[in-house]
């Protein structure tokens, strides 16, 4: 589905991001449950839980940051998708997990596996429905969320020293947002898009993830690629786009859609004409996000509905 962004927002458009963040994002509320421990190797293993108004059991949503798996944190949980979720009844887990100054790949997605283990295994005590769980992530959170996904049904990234081994870490669905999947393509995709490569270098976002430039460790890349793990049980995709995306390049989502289709996993892929990376589009009522932040609500409730 491709969404025309209107004309008359065109000016907003251009601000930076950055500084539309700061103008338009209001603050986050106090969780629930803050700085939660998931897992004990790291002070980077906490969680913050947020919960709806009532009993429980509730549906969640695990939201993963984004920042190049180099920088970000538990904060970056947009307020208005919080919101949406709370509205309608499904609790939002946002995790803080090892960045590359820290911990080299695997240690992300090794943590945001650990997160969701932890969660389902203390869903009693949360007021938590372990059966109804939805990862979330935006750029790199994207890429881990998408992870998660493809890999539920493997024991890929799952390590026992990070506690709960032998509780599944599947999740009902995956919403990405932009999210970088195969690194070794993204600079050949960067050129044909007509946007400056610069995801082969050294000090590269990526490279340093990796722990080397990433033409160089081929394996690492094919293993940091959530399309290496696709097969037909994955779970329903929710992938969205800014067709002007050039430091994810778009064939970074497209080749994502494609895989999952090929094995016939349902994905939905939303592109967002006219818009960049990290674009406001995606949440904030200044431009067209409350649609958007609908949109994405709606897709994780209809995924975590009871099944009988």
């Amino acid at each position: 589905m491709r969404i025309q962004r209107p004309k008359l927002l065109a000016a907003a458009a251009a601000l930076p991001v950055v500084a539309a963040l700061t103008t338009c994002s209001p603050s986050l509320p106090a969780p629930d449950h803050a700085d939660v421990a998931y897992a004990p190797l790291s002070d980077s293993q906490k969680l913050d839980l947020y919960l709806p108004e009532g009993p429980g059991p509730f549906p969640l949503v695990i939201n993963i940051h984004g920042g190049g798996f180099r920088e970000g944190d538990k904060d970056g949980l947009e307020p208005a998708i919080l919101d949406a979720m709370r509205a309608r009844g499904i609790a939002v887990a946002s995790i803080d997990y090892r960045l590359s100054g820290e911990a080299r790949f695997p240690a992300a997605i090794v943590d945001a596996k650990a997160a969701v283990r932890f969660l389902r295994a203390n869903a009693a005590r949360y007021h938590l429905d372990p059966a109804r769980f939805v990862a979330f992530g935006e750029s790199a959170g994207g890429n881990l969320a998408s992870l998660i996904g493809t890999t539920g049904n493997a024991n890929a990234f799952d390590d026992p020293a990070l506690g709960n081994p032998g509780v599944s870490a599947r999740v009902n669905a995956v919403i990405d947002w932009f999210g970088p999947n195969d690194f070794l393509l993204m600079d050949p995709q960067a050129r044909a898009q007509g946007c400056p490569p610069d995801h082969d270098a050294v000090e590269s976002f990526e490279s340093a993830y990796l722990g080397a430039p990433i033409a160089t460790v081929p394996e690492k890349a094919k293993a940091a690629n959530p399309i290496t793990y696709i097969d037909a049980t994955d779970p329903p995709f929710l992938l969205q786009k800014g067709s002007e995306d050039c430091l994810v390049p778009v064939g970074q989502t497209t080749i994502l859609e494609a895989a999952l289709k090929k094995a016939g996993v349902p994905v939905e892929l939303d592109m967002f004409e006219g818009t960049g990376y990290g674009d406001t589009s995606f949440w904030s009522p200044v431009f067209v996000g409350d649609a958007n932040v609908e949109r994405v609500a709606d897709f994780a409730e209809k995924h975590l509905k009871k099944t009988r």
